[in-house]
């Protein structure tokens, strides 16, 4: 696709958007970069136990579907199949549907994925409000859960996955932001689980009244 031609999508039926396709970095990238800035003054705040902590949580998990979204709007421009330049020669932006899970299992099991997504989404942010008071895992789950929903909400209203990312050094499957956003989640909660949840939080599950223990700190 020419870097320099126009993309529309929506009409009288929907909101409309227009995108330059040489744009289409900037598209993807400035939310993405908004985001992770929001995480990293998440990480500041849930250091020192910050009060706000329930309201930066639900901001960031905000802020990650925000930026998934816009990337998938913005990729919504290729037509299936067709590739842009992002960020040569590592990654290409490529538009492809997913009708399953990683690496397209469970293709076509629609309500299954999303019911099992759901079901674990409920069971992160039950950890959340619950269990998890270090910052370091609080940060995982946040990036988790708002990666999830980013894809569980594509799975609900479009009935597939939008992927745009398509690693340009090896064959690996396209993903999207909102993979992004669980795999490091997963790899800062191993991190955590291993390093601080013995010491930090393993006692919350003794807690009957759902008392925060960072109060005891």
């Amino acid at each position: 696709m020419d870097n320099a031609s126009l993309g529309i999508i929506g009409g009288a039926d929907g909101p409309t958007a227009i995108f330059v396709t040489g744009s289409l970095t900037r598209a993807i990238l400035a939310p993405v970069l908004e985001c992770a800035a929001l995480m990293l003054l998440l990480y500041v705040l849930f250091y020192r136990r910050n009060k706000l902590r329930s309201t930066c949580c639900v901001l960031s998990i905000l802020e990650i579907i925000a930026a998934d979204q816009m990337a998938k709007l913005a990729t919504l421009t290729l037509e299936l199949g067709e590739t842009a330049d992002f960020l040569p020669p590592i990654l290409r932006l490529r538009r492809v549907h997913n009708y399953g899970a990683a690496w397209s299992s469970l293709s076509g099991a629609r309500w299954l994925l999303i019911a099992a997504t759901a079901i674990g989404m409920a069971a992160l942010a039950w950890l959340l409000i619950k269990i998890v008071r270090h910052p370091l895992g609080v940060w995982a789950l946040t990036m988790v859960i708002g990666g999830g929903v980013g894809n569980l909400i594509d799975r609900i209203f479009r009935g597939y996955v939008v992927d745009m990312f398509d690693v340009m050094l090896f064959n690996y499957p396209v993903f999207n932001v909102a993979d992004c956003f669980v795999v490091v989640g997963t790899i800062v909660g191993l991190v955590y689980y291993l390093k601080y949840y013995a010491e930090s939080d393993a006692k919350n599950w003794e807690k009957k009244d759902g008392a925060d223990s960072a109060s005891d700190n």
